[in-house]
């Protein structure tokens, strides 16, 4: 099995002529060669999300400790 690649969007826009897509494999192969050749690309769906953390403190506030 060969191993898929996560391309963006827009290049299957590019090299949509030059692909097919495979319903076995939901991934897209080569025309013509893509049952034994070739790259297995999937559309990258995977988006890279903050953390629900990311810009906010998560340790609480202290008051600043007065020493006398």
């Amino acid at each position: 099995m060969r191993t898929r690649r996560y391309v963006a969007k827009h290049w299957f826009t590019l090299l949509g002529p030059v692909l097919r897509y495979s319903y076995s494999r939901d991934a897209y192969v080569l025309r013509g060669v893509g049952r034994s050749l070739g790259p297995v690309l999937r559309v990258e769906r995977r988006h890279r999300r903050e953390r629900p953390s990311d810009g906010v403190e998560r340790r609480g506030v202290r008051s600043p400790s007065i020493v006398l």
